[in-house]
């Protein structure tokens, strides 16, 4: 494929899903990721589509943009199950742990499915229905309240069912990672929800695959200096990495390989 035949696929691959991954497009054109950095390089300076690390996003169209369950839970899955395995490492026997709304959060939660002697709060009913199998050992409360594309359960409703609980560790999923607005989500509500889990844990984990840096939703759920650690994969730029070092109070970088980097 040409470059000027590949750039309108990009484009036109933006336009559609709003928010896209390098490396899914120079896999989907079969071309090297450098080849696919100055095509979205390229677009950038155009201005029709911008770029952010490691992808390209619509132009001024991200902050509000919340894409479908489905779609999310189809991309960066080796990232996301092998956060899900370095968050294993921080849960015990006994422990009351909340898992708030989001596909990475949902791959720990089919990691968590065969633990037993488990509490488990969540604000999404697809985290739920994980641990419905048979055989289940974990005992699980769901907030009630609206759901959204991303299916949380938001409102009022869900922020006071647990104002009144202590969790001992909360894994929460974001949308986006950022210097400045910290860790986002692009529905008001859901953020708001976060925070009353955040409230809630004597311990907050980010679960953020590398993609997540540098996008911004519109609502900031926590700060960076509100957070105790942060899993990510070691595909994470340096100057994100120096950023979230400085800043939270651990950074767990973990490689799609079964050996996994602490820092």
């Amino acid at each position: 494929m040409l470059a000027d035949a590949r750039r309108t696929e990009i484009v036109a691959t933006v336009s559609r899903e709003r928010v896209v991954r390098a490396s899914d497009l120079a896999e989907l054109f079969g071309v090297s990721l450098v080849t696919v950095r100055r095509d979205i390089e390229a677009l950038d300076d155009a201005g029709l589509v911008q770029k952010i690390h490691g992808g390209a996003k619509l132009p001024g169209g991200a902050g509000t943009h919340e894409p479908g369950f489905e779609l999310k839970s189809t991309q960066g899955t080796l990232e996301k199950q092998a956060i899900a395995q370095e968050a294993l490492l921080l849960v015990r026997d006994g422990m009351a742990i909340g898992l708030s709304a989001g596909t990475t959060t949902w791959a720990l939660a089919k990691a968590l499915s065969t633990r037993k002697n488990l509490t488990v709060v969540t604000n999404s009913v697809k985290i739920a229905d994980v641990f419905q199998g048979a055989g289940s050992r974990v005992s699980v409360i769901l907030t009630g309240g609206e759901r959204t594309p991303s299916d949380a359960l938001v409102g009022p409703i869900a922020t006071q069912s647990v104002r009144s609980l202590h969790l001992d560790v909360l894994f929460m999923g974001v949308h986006g990672v950022d210097a400045d607005a910290g860790f986002t989500t692009p529905n008001l509500l859901e953020a708001e929800m976060d925070r009353a889990l955040i409230e809630a844990a004597r311990k907050v984990v980010v679960l953020a695959d590398h993609s997540k840096w540098g996008t911004v939703g519109i609502s900031t759920i926590a700060s960076m200096d509100d957070v105790d650690e942060v899993i990510s994969d070691d595909a994470l730029g340096l100057e994100a990495q120096r950023i979230l070092r400085a800043r939270v109070g651990k950074l767990r970088l973990v490689s799609i390989t079964p050996h996994s980097q602490v820092s």
